[in-house]
């Protein structure tokens, strides 16, 4: 997968973005730590795909919420990242003179526009975590020197997923759809559009050369514009070559706690696993963890489990994540069950969310609906 175009770009990830949609989960953590499909975190799966197509430069600008996120990332030893020069670069609001806490993607970049000057890649790949997916930097990278665009936006074509639909016009986490022309050029960015029907929907995975960018960010940061996309991408389109690139692989698009549930629970499904997780490894903190010990009189079925789980209950259409514990009695329908979460004997959960080291007591009954699961904050007793 690695070429030498790849190698000549370098990735900044967003951790932050559409924190507010999933206020619940990120009480104590950034999206891009948010746990899924049982033993991950979602920034591990934009990180990883930049990781196989060659990618060895990769700053995180973060805002808030980022101890986990560092906790997870560490040195970036897992995927590769512990180099002398590029790796990984965790970059804390304060950490510089010129680094604060940013709204929109100028501020972010302006903040570090030094750090930016001093790099040696030819190209900037920009990308926010709120989506799971396997992603082909390399394909991207390539449509975009071939059709010599200045930006390559890449999209995916689907109708407005509800949670997107419902964001309020004046509420800082924007989402865009494209208007593409037959040559693939992008005449029209719609922000939080309202259409019925299927959409380009960007995935906000941008492609630009790093002088243009450098050129771009000063010039809009003088301007007090805040948005990449709708202040300066936007009002270009006629000056810029703005180019789009369908991704038509499996993506897992996080939104709200809903939309959390339901594409954790799609990793139920055989086809989605592989959706995901193929061709390519997604890479993830090691936790040295015995092996999910299944008691007998246990009972399992269409369950993905992590390591370090201990099941002696019945469990049924879960995810469980690392440590999970079901004593005997307990019963376990529907749920994503976060790290080290203990159901007691007896106990009954049904579309049930639980965030890290919750414990549901014994004999206790809580269930939820598949359109409303009941969420469970870190480290509750109920």
């Amino acid at each position: 997968m690695v070429n030498s175009n790849a190698e000549s770009a370098m990735g900044i990830l967003f951790p932050n973005s559409y924190d507010s949609l999933v206020p619940e989960l990120v009480a104590e953590r950034s999206m891009a730590s948010i746990p899924f499909a049982s033993r991950y975190r979602l920034v591990d799966f934009m990180l990883s795909s930049m990781v196989n197509c060659g990618i060895d430069n990769v700053s995180l600008i973060v805002k808030r919420n980022y101890h986990s996120l560092m906790d997870h990332l560490g040195s970036g030893r897992e995927w590769d990242l512990t180099r002398k020069n590029g790796g990984l670069n965790i970059i804390p609001p304060f950490a510089q003179k010129t680094v604060n806490i940013y709204n929109g993607r100028v501020e972010a970049i302006a903040s570090i526009l030094d750090y930016l000057t001093r790099q040696k890649e030819k190209y900037v790949i920009m990308a926010d975590t709120n989506i799971a997916v396997n992603f082909d930097f390399n394909a991207l990278l390539q449509q975009h020197i071939d059709s010599g665009a200045d930006v390559t936006i890449a999209y995916t074509k689907e109708s407005i997923p509800k949670a997107l639909g419902d964001i309020d016009v004046t509420t800082k986490d924007l989402y865009y759809t494209l208007d593409i022309d037959n040559f693939g050029r992008v005449r029209k960015i719609v922000v939080n559009n309202k259409e019925e029907g299927v959409e380009n929907i960007s995935m906000n995975i941008y492609v630009i050369a790093r002088e243009l960018l450098l050129e771009q960010i000063r010039d809009a940061y003088v301007k007090g514009l805040t948005y990449f996309e709708r202040d300066i991408i936007s009002p270009q389109l006629d000056t810029l070559n703005v180019r789009a690139y369908e991704h038509k692989g499996y993506y897992a698009r996080i939104l709200d706690t809903n939309t959390y549930f339901m594409e954790n629970m799609k990793m139920l499904k055989a086809e989605n696993v592989e959706g995901l997780f193929s061709p390519n490894p997604i890479y993830t903190k090691i936790r040295d963890d015995n092996p999910t010990r299944y008691a007998s009189g246990s009972q399992v079925k269409n369950t993905m489990a992590a390591d370090g789980c201990v099941i002696e209950g019945d469990v049924e259409n879960s995810i469980l994540f690392r440590g999970v514990k079901v004593k005997k009695g307990a019963k376990v329908r529907n749920c994503v069950l976060m790290q080290d979460t203990v159901v007691e004997p007896g106990a009954t959960v049904e579309y049930v969310i639980t965030d890290k080291n919750v414990t549901v007591s014994a004999y206790k009954e809580l269930k939820g609906t598949e359109s409303f699961p009941v969420f469970v904050e870190k480290r509750k007793t109920v």
